[in-house]
């Protein structure tokens, strides 16, 4: 049985269960008291350094009326205001502190998709773990992440926030960041809540623009979109936010459904929910509220516990009880989960654990963090092409020319979200090679800015090129071009980086495109002209070294994508897991001839798939080994592969799993990801890898939520990406 301290609010002089405590509070409460821990403000005014003790925030502090408290940091900050609403309110409840801790505090690493293309959990559960060591030595308890949404289309800017268009990767990484948030004691001083996000089917907003409708079948978001948060779920998250979006017309703030039918009561979760920014009071632009009273209801009725900056519960809700419109008993069970997480997170023990100065400056961007911040922007880079073999660079190279407008720009480095981190930390790709290759010259010309069509830099980038033994182009996205709010419907090289690059390649000489990005691009020109490509991302703090370490070899590029490269804007939704059709569709065949689904102009393949990524050496698959053509439906399967690396180097490769069922009662993708293995093989060795194959692998969910296995035939597929794979096949029995 979890016990309190009583040194803080309560009145209680001894110790007592956690819920019989919140039991007395509760009586304490008066309505008011109780609404006010169900909304949480922003610290628009300073959100770090000193706050301004009459500034509206601390006003509203001091007059009991925020349970919470987002975008205010720092350990001297926060305690203050602690100490307001601990020493100068009647009941003295502490305050959640809450901040978007995307992928590092101050210590930033590569953005989440950049993350996710590791394919290594346990790098990204070490992220989460320094993040929140950081947020919580300046006060934070409460992170709005991780971002488990899957999406489909790099339209949309937040792809980059953690976004795969698998289901069950995205599922693999939201556990294993969940308890890197959380840990294993909530009450730790260097653990914080973690919050699920965005509550449901925001990766399928339509044609990628933010806030935008979304309309699913049953089947496609039981099947797709809602896996995610049933595993942030299992892994014991602690908060879940709502999605700005509608489905089927009813807004994420007012589904009864998804929250109380299949959240709560399907999987039993007993957790926090919370809005989104003002996604409470975006009810009434939904068009379904006609005034704050309404939207708090509808919110309060779907199981929104707290209301982020929509003013609306408070004071709206105050009158819909006394109106009869809503029971004090629903309120009360909002504010009860509310000083649960309080007592779990040990607030009412000591409201002031994770203000503490000395450990700010002690863990915030210490040389540890940046180590690891290093090794996982080494394994976040993906080669896409390397086909004159141009990479990696040898130490001896004379000269390179360093052109294009993100060689030099720190602050692009960190992408979007990127928490408290400032531009002077960040190592830019120049700087980078300067610390990896002191040796070699650096010839460093602009060239052209990110976004618009001055190309009066062009001349100096050329004469830097014809200088030089090989060019490194840095082209790409600038960090506020993707993220929130963010969504385009051109995805290629904005501006007239595509110009340079072309101008580049007439001097002959050696050219490798380095991107900085946050979502997939459209590459068809440069994959037809370029042989040497490479996707960075944003990696960080520590990105110009990590990349340096991959152009000169100190690291050979393991990653491989999460999310599939379109040919053009066109083909947008691309992606693996697709299902098949009555007409099906024929690779490689005379597009001409309309034959099946297919596009006229293009293949239907995108341009990078899902899983792909080169390496500097090369990694050879045998057969696919069987230890049995047939299981039962309480047995299993196990699956072999021989890898081999057949190349120059040591490297890394990440062995995947997929199976497809032949036959099923409902259509079904045609290959989906159920395994995937990250190994190490020295040059000239060999390994086996095998897979486990159960029931569980084989199930799949209908529009009701029944989960159902078809007996029959199923293919299963090894390899390197979801297109280069050996197959066999086996049958599952009654």
């Amino acid at each position: 049985m979890t016990f309190v301290s009583c040194t803080v609010c309560l009145g209680c002089t001894v110790q007592e269960p956690a819920e019989s405590r919140i039991d007395d509070l509760l009586a304490q409460m008066t309505l008011t008291e109780k609404i006010a821990q169900m909304n949480q403000l922003s610290g628009h005014e300073n959100p770090t350094g000193t706050l301004v003790q009459t500034s509206p925030l601390v006003d509203r502090i001091r007059r009991g009326e925020a349970g919470s408290v987002l975008n205010v940091t720092g350990a001297a900050a926060t305690r203050e205001l602690q100490r307001i609403a601990v020493e100068e309110t009647r009941l003295g409840i502490p305050l959640i502190f809450a901040l978007d801790v995307i992928h590092g505090n101050r210590t930033v690493t590569p953005v989440p998709l950049a993350e996710n293309c590791t394919w290594n959990p346990d790098l990204v559960e070490a992220s989460a773990r320094m993040a929140a060591t950081e947020a919580t030595a300046s006060g934070i308890q409460w992170d709005f992440a991780p971002m488990v949404d899957v999406s489909r289309d790099p339209r949309w800017g937040r792809v980059t926030e953690g976004s795969s268009e698998d289901p069950y990767l995205v599922s693999v990484f939201a556990r294993r960041r969940i308890h890197g948030f959380q840990g294993d004691d909530l009450a730790a001083e260097n653990t914080l809540a973690a919050c699920a996000k965005h509550f449901a089917a925001y990766g399928a907003v339509e044609a990628g623009r933010e806030y935008n409708t979304v309309d699913v079948s049953d089947q496609r978001l039981r099947e797709l979109y809602l896996p995610p948060f049933k595993a942030a779920v299992e892994a014991g998250v602690r908060t879940v936010m709502h999605a700005f979006n509608d489905i089927a017309g009813v807004p994420s703030n007012a589904n009864r459904r998804l929250v109380e039918d299949i959240l709560r009561g399907e999987w039993g979760y007993d957790g926090l929910l919370v809005s989104d920014w003002a996604s409470v009071l975006h009810l009434m632009f939904h068009g379904v509220a006609e005034d704050r009273k309404a939207a708090a209801t509808l919110a309060l009725r779907a199981g929104c516990d707290i209301d982020m900056e929509g003013n609306c519960y408070f004071p709206h809700l105050e009158d819909a009880v006394r109106e009869g419109i809503v029971s004090e008993k629903t309120i009360d069970a909002a504010v009860r989960r509310i000083l649960r997480l309080k007592v779990d997170l040990g607030l009412f023990d000591d409201p002031y654990r994770y203000c503490d100065e000395e450990r700010e400056r002690t863990v915030i961007l210490c040389d540890e963090h940046r180590r690891l911040a290093r090794e996982i922007a080494h394994e976040s880079v993906v080669l896409l092409e390397n086909r004159d073999d141009v990479l990696p660079l040898s130490k001896n190279t004379k000269s390179i020319a360093l052109i294009g407008p993100l060689a030099d720009s720190p602050a692009d480095m960190l992408g979007a979200w990127h928490g408290h981190g400032r531009a002077e930390d960040a190592v830019s790709i120049l700087q980078g090679i300067r610390n990896v290759a002191p040796e070699v010259q650096i010839v460093y010309a602009r060239g052209c800015s990110i976004e618009d069509e001055d190309r009066s830099g062009f001349a100096e980038a050329l004469r830097a090129a014809r200088r030089s033994d090989v060019v490194v182009a840095c082209m790409g996205e600038s960090w506020s071009m993707s993220g929130e709010r963010r969504s385009l419907s051109k995805i290629g090289l904005p501006g007239v980086q595509r110009e340079l690059l072309e101008a580049l390649l007439t001097t002959g000489k050696p050219v490798v495109l380095l991107l900085s990005n946050g979502r997939p691009l459209t590459l068809e020109w440069e994959q037809e002209h370029v042989p040497t490509i490479v996707e960075s991302w944003f990696l960080g703090v520590e990105a110009g070294n990590a990349i340096a370490d991959v152009l000169f070899g100190d690291c050979n590029p393991s990653g491989k994508l999460v999310m599939s490269f379109p040919r053009n804007a066109g083909q947008i939704p691309v992606y693996y897991n697709h299902r098949g059709t009555g007409c099906p569709y024929v690779p490689n065949a005379d597009r001409k001839k309309r034959l099946g689904s297919q596009y006229y102009d293009i293949p239907n393949e995108p341009l990078y798939p899902f899983g792909y990524g080169l390496s500097y050496t090369r990694f050879e698959y045998g057969d696919i080994r069987l230890d049995r053509d047939a299981m039962t439906s309480d047995g299993s399967i196990t699956a072999t592969v021989s890898v081999a690396n057949t190349g120059r180097y040591d490297g890394e490769e990440v062995v995947q799993l997929y199976i497809r069922d032949m036959v099923a009662r409902i259509t079904r993708p045609l290959k989906e990801l159920k395994g995937f293995r990250k190994i190490a093989l020295k040059r000239g060795e060999r390994q086996d890898v095998s897979f486990r194959i159960t029931l569980d692998d084989l199930e799949y969910v209908l529009a009701d939520g029944s989960v159902v296995s078809d007996p029959g035939e199923f293919e299963v597929f090894i390899g390197g990406s979801s297109v280069d794979t050996h197959s066999a096949r086996f049958r599952l029995t009654e």
